[in-house]
């Protein structure tokens, strides 16, 4: 999974990458105008992979891995005049979801390039530049359909693949130039398929993080009205994150208590984006491996063996299944076994969060 960190210029975001990769790289009190990509994977904490560790004592153990890439500060008038630079661009939709920073903080040292500090003119403005650079995109890929349907020379089959396209391309246009974020439409994965070579920016889901700095953020949403679909709102404190991201598990005990801050942030950052994704884990567990791994929910069986490997889902024979809690409470695989809590399912079981996995395969 890659979250792309974007913002205005100024808004922190670099500070939040840091906090939650308790990376080290450097922020600027100014705003540079360069195409910058800092980029880190971290491991997704989970309590659940700590306590089947301990149970199953593997030779390695192996965590979801979440990558974060922090992308130089979005000025103003990037959307205009047909859109954003193509690098630029393709750093943003390469990632599978957003994580949209907003300054809510004062910093005479650091001096808002509006003026001012308000979170929800920032985050208005960001999302019009986007809408932008979508329209351009849409319009340009709407001009060359029209082209080739109008020349002729193509199967019935693309004439009718590129007719459905147009006319979605048509319907992005109108919402887009209404001001409105693609996110928004209700469209089906199939609706989705043919569309994901565009480089759309609105689609995608995205985890809006209002950036108090050092300052509490109880009152920091409470002006803040943003019910778009597919998005969800957090506070952090990004200075005191970033800050409590460099010290010891020990240090930071003592720090969360001094702050009021209940938990770090990125588990909930990360949990706000495995929501936000539909995404949730199963694990695989022996003496060789404890593993977590990464699926949609909704998921079957033969499709999450297909996330282990291919050659799994092809041979695909049946899957031994316990759940994380009854696997605990049974105290190890045989006694999941021996109580009947561990059971065969077919390729059409659908895998739930927690889920413990053995994939029975003839390949």
């Amino acid at each position: 999974m890659q979250l792309g960190i974007i913002g205005l210029p100024l808004s922190g975001k670099t500070t939040i990458f840091n906090a939650l990769t308790r990376g080290h790289a450097e922020v600027a009190n100014f705003a540079s105008g360069k195409l910058q990509v800092h980029t880190a994977s971290i491991q997704v904490p989970d309590s659940r992979i700590d306590v089947l560790t301990k149970m199953f004592n593997p030779r390695k153990t192996i965590y979801a891995q979440v990558q974060y890439n922090d992308i130089a500060g979005l000025q103003r008038g990037i959307g205009e005049k047909g859109g954003m630079d193509g690098g630029l661009l393709g750093q943003i939709v390469i990632n599978d979801a957003l994580v949209h920073v907003v300054r809510a903080f004062p910093d005479d040292n650091v001096p808002h390039l509006e003026g001012s500090i308000n979170p929800a003119r920032d985050l208005e403005n960001l999302d019009t530049e986007l809408i932008l650079s979508d329209l351009g995109v849409v319009e340009r890929r709407i001009e060359r359909l029209k082209t080739s349907l109008g020349k002729g020379g193509s199967t019935p089959q693309e004439r009718e693949a590129n007719t459905k396209e147009l006319a979605h391309l048509e319907q992005f246009q109108k919402h887009l130039e209404g001001g409105g974020l693609l996110r928004d439409l209700d469209l089906s994965a199939a609706d989705l398929k043919p569309l994901k070579s565009l480089a759309l920016t609105t689609i995608k889901p995205v985890l809006v993080i209002i950036n108090t700095g050092e300052e509490h953020p109880d009152t920091a949403l409470n002006n803040i009205q943003y019910g778009h679909k597919q998005t969800r709102v957090v506070a952090l404190q990004g200075k005191v994150e970033m800050e409590l991201a460099q010290m010891s598990d020990e240090e930071a005990q003592l720090f969360l208590q001094e702050f009021g801050i209940a938990e770090p942030s990125l588990p909930r950052v990360i949990r706000l984006s495995y929501q936000l994704l539909g995404l949730q884990s199963f694990f695989t567990v022996g003496e060789d491996e404890v593993r977590a791994w990464t699926i949609p929910i909704g998921a079957t069986a033969v499709e999450a063996a297909g996330t282990i490997h291919t050659d799994l889902a092809k041979g695909f024979i049946r899957a031994e299944v316990v759940s994380y809690d009854n696997l605990i409470k049974s105290g190890g695989m045989a006694e999941a076994k021996n109580t009947g809590v561990l059971r065969l399912e077919g390729k059409e079981y659908i895998a739930k969060d927690g889920d413990i996995m053995h994939i029975r395969s003839s390949l």
